[in-house]
């Protein structure tokens, strides 16, 4: 490959990043910009850790962590004695998604749609091929659900492990892979619209009729049924997301009866 100067990313200010919990990612979606839109070209060598610490205003264990994530992806590559590099063929090894951002809608509903396309599938799979002991732990976590609402409790814990349960009676390891690497990156989105949906009197209760349902429908060995069910909670947990988005600026009011 041909060896370029190291290149500036136009005396980048110190950058306020919104999830510190997730600087690594932010950083690395920053780096990927750069490479997007030009910057950084293929062929290119990063600055040194040293220079995109400052840049950045994070840790060089923070940049670190970021340009080993690139790596892996297929972004960039090292070599040993001259720096990191922008890739010359510039193509991705591995599907990458970033932590939602919960203000951006478009990118929300794209999630959305994803979410409900492999898990609606899943879950139809669920039902065909379903064992008894694998229906009984379906079960199991959908009553831990309902001790949960009955407890005050979001029941965040108790959703993931309903709809894990139910991907792991596909017993297709690549839904399982998929819907694992899916779970760790939307756990916030579920977080935040469980815990929306505590907020909001009698809707714990209709939560959990849509779960029961998708039981019911697994139960049955009810492909359709159950496919339907899943897409039509999927559907109905964005809209409780746009509730919850619209009542950060709305207080919620809680109804009597």
């Amino acid at each position: 490959m041909k060896i370029k100067k190291s290149t500036s990313l136009g005396g980048v200010d110190p950058i306020v990043l919104n999830r510190p919990s997730g600087l690594p990612d932010e950083i690395a979606k920053l780096l990927r910009n750069q490479i997007s839109n030009g910057t950084l070209k293929p062929g290119d060598k990063l600055p040194t850790e040293q220079q995109l610490s400052r840049m950045f205003g994070v840790s060089r264990p923070v940049i670190r962590e970021a340009i080993s994530r690139l790596k892996y992806d297929g972004v960039l590559e090292s070599f040993q004695g001259r720096g990191v590099f922008v890739k010359t063929n510039g193509s991705s090894s591995s599907f990458r998604l970033d932590e939602p951002n919960l203000n951006d809608k478009q990118e929300l509903a794209h999630i959305l749609e994803l979410l409900v396309a492999i898990e609606g599938s899943a879950t139809g799979l669920a039902a065909a091929r379903r064992r008894e002991n694998e229906l009984k732990a379906i079960k199991k976590a959908l009553d831990a659900m309902a001790r949960a609402i009955e407890e005050g409790r979001n029941g965040v814990d108790e959703d993931i492990t309903f709809h894990r349960t139910i991907v792991e009676a596909t017993r297709n390891p690549f839904f399982i892979a998929l819907t694992a690497f899916l779970e760790s990156r939307v756990r916030n989105l579920i977080r935040v619209a469980r815990t929306n949906t505590a907020r909001y009197e009698g809707l714990a209760y209709k939560v959990q009729e849509e779960h029961v349902a998708i039981f019911e429908a697994i139960a049955a060995r009810d492909p359709e049924a159950a496919k339907a069910a899943a897409e039509r909670h999927l559907r109905n947990a964005a809209a409780r997301l746009q509730l919850y988005l619209e009542g950060r600026t709305n207080p919620p009011v809680k109804q009597k009866g």
